[in-house]
């Protein structure tokens, strides 16, 4: 992991990573493998891992009546986003989509998604540029990584969202998406920031 052994918090001596699919699909602590024909009784797959529409609550549903979640939605989150010097602030964040579709491009927004620019995508800590279509290689499944910079002189909200290859875009808020048990929340991510005097 990172170029390093497989620590005991991660798994060691083995654990199971399934690319494109939702975490809990990647086993950690691995002791067995069984080849079975129907689907695992487990817990995560027949209780935790579903969806339901919205008008279903906790007196009226049904376990059986869906399908556990496999894929995930394409995502972005900003991990950090601080001030270069005077004016300027500098965003970071990784975006990633499901089933090995590639990200197309990663939008940010620093008036709380009035305007918007695309970041520049890149892989790895050495900002290698990232080909969103690009088969040669398995980093499609992996996290992209994105920045984008802005000359700020007030108060505001920064705002990414990202597409991927296949034209999905994240929802701009959770209502569109609201489920009872919350999950696969993917909408826009927000950050406020608040700008100091620049004469500071």
């Amino acid at each position: 992991m990172n170029g390093q052994p497989l620590n005991r918090d991660h798994g060691y001596p083995l654990c199971v990573i399934v690319p494109g699919v939702i975490g809990s699909r990647s086993v950690k602590w691995l002791s067995s493998i069984n080849i079975i024909e129907n689907e695992c009784q487990g817990f995560f797959t027949q209780r935790d891992c579903k969806m339901f529409p919205p008008a279903v609550n906790w007196e009226n549903i049904e376990w059986s009546t869906r399908r556990p979640q496999m894929d995930f939605p394409v995502q972005s989150v900003i991990f950090f986003g601080g001030r270069k010097y005077s004016r300027a602030w500098k965003v970071h964040g990784y975006a990633v989509s499901g089933g090995g579709r590639g990200i197309e491009r990663v939008d940010v927004s620093f008036d709380g998604g009035k305007t918007w620019e695309e970041a520049i995508r890149y892989q790895k800590s050495t900002e290698v540029p990232y080909v969103a279509d690009d088969t040669s290689s398995g980093d499609k499944c992996a996290w992209v990584l994105f920045k984008a910079e802005a000359d700020l002189s007030h108060n505001t909200e920064i705002v990414t969202k990202a597409v991927d290859i296949a034209g999905n875009v994240q929802p701009e808020n959770v209502g569109v998406i609201w489920n009872l048990r919350g999950i696969q929340n993917t909408s826009w991510h927000r950050v406020r920031v608040e700008v100091e005097d620049p004469n500071f």
